[in-house]
């Protein structure tokens, strides 16, 4: 069988995989019910819609014609290595730094892989998703996530 997009031949094996794996994982932690869910529910869940949407792109990949066969071109090392510094940020910085400073630093730093870096667009950003999330997580769903540096709660 050929492939007929190999873009989308690649992107469709790696969602299949990744959902895989997390429905595999999922599967050490106690799955519970509809009414209670355990702390595998979700994931379970997710990992198996992720692996079946992969596998439809999958199929389509093998199936349907496309005009130039959307082959994958280089792949982009400064967005990649940009949004994973990122996040690996965040994890380091939230619980030492707190939300208020890890979520700005979060988007300064991925929007460095971007090619139309504008500081104005990049805090206004940085300001909206960092009260948004406060809104939501803190003091809607009154979730305990630091909000300032732990050495600023010693003052």
């Amino acid at each position: 069988m050929k492939v007929k997009s190999e873009r989308d031949f690649w992107a469709g094996l790696m969602f299949v995989v990744v959902g895989i794996a997390f429905a595999w994982g999922a599967l050490s932690y106690r799955f519970g019910g509809s009414a209670e869910p355990g702390p595998g529910f979700f994931p379970l869940g997710l990992g198996a819609l992720l692996a079946a949407l992969g596998a439809v792109i999958l199929f389509a990949s093998l199936t349907v014609e496309t005009p130039s066969g959307e082959t994958i071109g280089p792949i982009a090392w400064r967005p990649l290595l940009c949004v994973v510094a990122a996040v690996a940020a965040f994890g380091w910085a939230l619980p030492q730094l707190g939300m208020f400073v890890a979520l700005p630093l979060l988007v300064v730093v991925a929007s460095f892989g971007g090619s139309e870096f504008r500081w104005g667009e990049v805090l206004a950003n940085a300001a909206v998703l960092t009260l948004s999330s406060w809104a939501i997580f803190v003091w809607g769903l009154r979730l305990n996530i630091p909000l300032r540096p732990v050495f600023a709660a010693l003052w």
